[in-house]
């Protein structure tokens, strides 16, 4: 029997969101459907009207929007391995990316279908609502961070983490390298930290002083206040002579501090920005004279290369299992049932600090 679905339809750009029926579509060759238990709001889900034109102008409406995903697997296609009914999973949708762009992958619905390579088992242990952290912030950090049109480091493969309780296993080979995640205590910070150090790079994050005690919890060797009129200074005593392999800079302002320390920085020369492409143009340019690039992350991409199923399907089932990765920042559970979620942007829109808003299902 093929089940009943429910979404919230965006009917078009600025409209009010509405919940309605939605069609159940079965999952093609390499993808999954889930059925939603919980999902994360990001920014980009309740852009006002105008600038879904401008941010998302190829996407097709009535849409099903919303990106981050925990539930259980309900059929798997064609071709599809390492998966079957019932394994409690987290996903990456992507209904809203140019490739992709149908209802049936937004994730705000009762069952979505999802591409197989951007899915992770999760353990038991971990509630869905705490899952459902991941996704978006996770892929925005490990584009910035692995693909090759960006920093280009080396990909994550312990399997134990840097906390106090690492677990079994020989850890992370130490590189020697450092990377700045400027905007540490961030949905995108948190999973920057994480993934640089699970690939052997030593980290120094900025944030405000009291996440200074988060952002080492999750590997930084060292926290710099984002605001303190020192911290190129700061930050560039802490990275010393070691080469730094590169900046992942997030949130306003981030390339007006970060340029000056990848350009003075031993091979330091590039930057991947969480800012959208349109913000980084110009400041990019400037920073060519300096010797620095600077490249725009789209959290999308690493679904089209190596990079997507090296995170999802080689690197995370273990390490969410063995305590290597942790799903950060914080989940705050805002409400539930899809009416909810307009709530949930709403208060977002307000600000949050280290943490993230979860409607369940």
């Amino acid at each position: 029997m093929t089940p009943r679905n429910t979404a919230l339809w965006l009917p078009k750009p600025g409209a009010p969101f509405e919940v309605g029926p939605a069609p159940y579509t079965p999952p093609a060759a390499g993808e999954v459907v889930v059925r939603v238990r919980a999902v994360a709001v990001n920014p980009i889900d309740g852009i006002p009207g105008f600038l879904y034109r401008l941010a998302l102008p190829w996407l097709s409406f009535p849409a099903v929007v919303g990106s981050d995903v925990a539930g259980e697997v309900v059929e798997t296609g064609p071709a599809v391995t390492g998966l079957r009914r019932g394994d409690r999973v987290l996903g990456h949708a992507f209904g809203v990316d140019r490739s992709r762009n149908r209802p049936a992958e937004g994730a705000f619905q009762h069952y979505v279908v999802l591409m197989r390579h951007m899915v992770s088992p999760v353990p038991d242990a971990l509630p869905f609502a705490r899952a459902a952290v991941l996704p978006l912030a996770l892929s925005t950090a490990a584009t910035g961070l692995f693909q090759h049109d960006h920093l280009g480091l080396a990909l994550p493969g312990a399997d134990r983490g840097p906390g106090p309780d690492p677990g079994p296993g020989p850890g992370p080979a130490d590189r020697g390298e450092t990377v700045l995640v400027w905007g540490g205590s961030t949905s995108v910070g948190s999973n920057a930290i994480q993934l640089a150090r699970n690939a052997g790079y030593r980290v120094v994050a900025t944030a405000s002083p009291h996440n200074f005690d988060h952002v080492r919890s999750l590997g930084a060797a060292h926290a710099v206040d984002r605001n303190s009129p020192t911290a190129v200074a700061e930050l560039l005593e802490l990275i010393g002579d070691g080469p730094l392999a590169g900046t992942l800079a997030i949130g306003a302002g981030s390339l007006r501090r970060t340029v000056p320390v990848a350009a003075r920085a031993p091979g330091g020369g590039r930057i991947a920005s969480a800012q959208p492409a349109v913000l980084t143009r110009l400041p990019g340019w400037l920073a060519r004279r300096h010797g620095v690039r600077v490249s725009s992350i789209w959290g999308g991409t690493l679904k089209d290369n190596e990079v997507g199923p090296a995170v999802y399907t080689d690197f995370l089932p273990t390490a969410l299992a063995t305590g290597a990765y942790r799903a950060a920042p914080d989940a705050a559970v805002v409400g539930h049932g899809l009416a909810a979620v307009p709530d949930a942007l709403r208060e977002l829109k307000g600000g949050v600090r280290a943490k993230k808003l979860v409607v369940t299902l």
